[in-house]
């Protein structure tokens, strides 16, 4: 009876908190999608979709599209970017391509050749700038 109840909760922390991992000398071509986060110390040439953490290690390469919430790099990336959160890079990180994230965290050494938009700081301003005209502060005559 009781372990029902803990292995079902257990199962649903589990599969949240699952962590694919792309091992050294693994090429992967083509998209993936995962609610997991991932580790990458292999190579991926395509779209990679998740909205949980990217990890790429020293030996990691991703060449394409990568979409998700947090990426730290210490290897290499190349295409178009995408996070809602931080992107941090380590001293070995090598990025170039387009990027638009929510903020950025670079150590030196990093080398980051890309165009980059933070949309965080947007998001904000449009706000602000949409409720002046509605504010309701006008009179009618």
């Amino acid at each position: 009876m009781f372990s029902d109840s803990k292995r079902g909760r257990g199962d649903a922390v589990e599969s949240s908190t699952q962590q694919n991992r792309i091992a050294q000398g693994t090429t992967i071509v083509g998209d993936i999608v995962s609610e997991g986060g991932f580790r990458i110390d292999g190579a991926i040439q395509g779209t990679i979709k998740t909205p949980g953490k990217i990890v790429v290690g020293k030996s990691g390469i991703i060449n394409g599209t990568l979409e998700g919430t947090n990426a730290d790099f210490e290897g290499r990336f190349s295409g178009k970017m995408k996070l809602s959160g931080v992107l941090s890079l380590k001293s070995s990180a090598f990025i170039e391509g387009e990027v638009e994230i929510g903020k950025l965290a670079v150590e030196p050494g990093a080398t980051f050749n890309a165009v980059c938009s933070m949309k965080g700081a947007v998001k904000e301003l449009n706000k602000g700038e949409q409720q002046k005209p509605g504010s309701g502060t006008e009179k009618s005559a």
